[in-house]
C-alpha cells in the first residue's frame, strides 16, 4: 500500500473478535485506532476539511478552527498540517496532555478553556470561546464537528458501509455517542440496508445528549454537556449509560484479558456490551472502538489517577479477574 497523503491511511477493516466477553454471543471490535491520526475522528476531519474546500468557504490561505476534547483535535491537525491551513483548536482540562502536545507537534495552536458550564461540563464554554474568535476574526473557518452533516455523512459513507461488508449478519451495532457524528451516519445507513441491526448509542452518564441528567465527567471522548445539532434520537433503538469507573475497569478488562490497550471511549462502548449480554445469546455483535489507549496512558491506565477520582475498586475488572482467556480453534 503506497500512499501520497498522510490522512489517505484510513484503516476500514481490522477488527478483533472478543472470545468469552459475552456468553453465547459473537462480539466484533472494529478498531479504529490504527490511522495515523490515531481515531476514527480521522475520517470525519478529512470529510470535514473537504466539504469546507468545496462549499468554497476555505480555500488556500484560509485558517480553521475547531472545538475537541482530543481526537478531533489531532486529525484536523494532521489533515491542516498537509494542506497547509494554519489551525486552532479550543480544548479543556479533560483533554490528554499526550493529546495536546500532538496536536501541537502537528503545528495547531492549542487553546484550553478552564471555565465550566452551566451544565457542569466544558463544551458550552469551548462554542462560547470559539464564537467570540469567529467575531474578532471572520477570516476563520469553523468546521463545527456538532451540526455540519459532512460528520454523520463520512461514517455513513465510509464506517457503517466497512461494517456490512465485513460482517455479514449484524444483529447488534453498538457505537458511543459523542458528537453523534458517527452514531447517526452509521445509523442513517442500517436503517437503510440492515434494518433488523439494533442500533445501541453508548453515553456517559453525565452527559445531556440523550436528555438526562448532568453531571461531572472525567474521561475525553464520549457525553456531552450540550445537546450536538447532529443528533436524532429516533435513528437509535436504544441508549445505555455508562459509568466512567465502569468505563475504567472495562479498558483494564479488554488490557488483562486480550492485550490491547483500548480508549475510555472504547471502555464505555465494550462495557455497554457486556451489560446487554444476556440479552444477546447467538447474537452477531459488532463494537465501535474510536481509539487505541496510548492516549489514556496517564489517565485510565494510571493508579493513581484512577483510584483519585474512582477509587481503588475501579482498578481491576471484577468479572474478569483471574478468568484466563480461552482461543477457540
Amino acid at each position: 500500500m503506497i500512499r501520497d497523503r498522510v490522512y489517505d491511511i484510513v484503516t476500514d477493516e481490522i477488527y478483533l473478535r472478543l472470545p468469552g466477553w459475552v456468553d453465547k454471543a459473537d462480539i466484533y471490535l472494529k478498531i479504529e485506532g490504527l490511522n495515523p491520526a490515531g481515531s476514527v475522528k480521522l475520517k470525519t476531519a478529512i470529510a470535514l476539511i473537504e466539504d469546507a474546500e468545496i462549499s468554497g468557504v476555505l480555500s488556500p490561505g484560509g485558517r480553521v478552527v475547531e472545538s475537541s476534547s482530543g481526537n478531533l483535535g489531532i486529525a484536523l491537525s494532521m489533515v491542516c498540517s498537509v494542506k497547509g491551513y494554519p489551525f486552532v483548536c479550543i480544548t479543556d482540562p479533560n483533554a490528554s496532555a499526550r493529546s495536546v502536545a500532538t496536536m501541537r507537534a502537528l503545528g495547531a495552536r492549542v487553546v484550553v478553556v478552564s471555565e465550566r458550564d452551566a451544565n457542569g461540563g466544558y463544551l458550552g464554554t469551548r462554542i462560547a470561546h470559539l464564537k467570540r474568535m469567529l467575531a474578532e476574526d471572520p477570516t476563520l473557518t469553523w468546521t463545527n464537528q456538532y451540526a455540519n452533516a459532512a460528520n454523520p455523512r463520512a461514517h455513513w459513507e465510509r464506517t457503517a458501509a466497512s461494517i456490512l461488508k465485513a460482517v455479514e449478519r449484524v444483529d447488534y451495532l453498538f457505537v458511543g455517542a459523542g458528537t453523534t457524528g458517527t452514531l447517526m451516519g452509521c445509523a442513517a445507513y442500517f436503517r437503510e440496508f440492515s434494518p433488523r441491526t439494533r442500533i445501541i448509542a453508548v453515553d456517559t452518564l453525565g452527559s445531556v445528549t440523550f436528555g438526562h441528567p448532568a453531571g461531572p465527567r472525567h474521561i475525553p471522548g464520549l457525553g456531552t454537556s450540550r445537546t450536538p445539532e447532529l443528533c436524532t434520537p429516533d435513528l437509535v433503538d436504544d441508549v445505555v449509560l455508562v459509568d466512567e469507573a465502569d468505563a475504567v475497569r472495562a479498558c483494564r478488562g479488554i488490557a488483562a484479558r486480550y492485550g490491547l490497550l483500548v480508549g475510555g471511549s472504547t471502555g464505555s462502548v465494550v462495557s455497554a456490551v457486556r451489560s446487554r449480554g444476556a440479552a444477546m445469546s447467538g447474537a452477531s455483535v459488532v463494537a465501535l472502538s474510536p481509539d487505541l489507549g496510548d492516549r489514556y496512558l496517564d489517565t485510565v491506565y494510571n493508579d493513581d489517577w484512577v483510584t483519585a477520582r474512582f477509587g481503588p475498586e475501579a482498578l481491576t475488572d471484577r468479572e474478569l479477574a483471574g478468568t484466563p482467556l480461552a482461543l477457540g480453534g
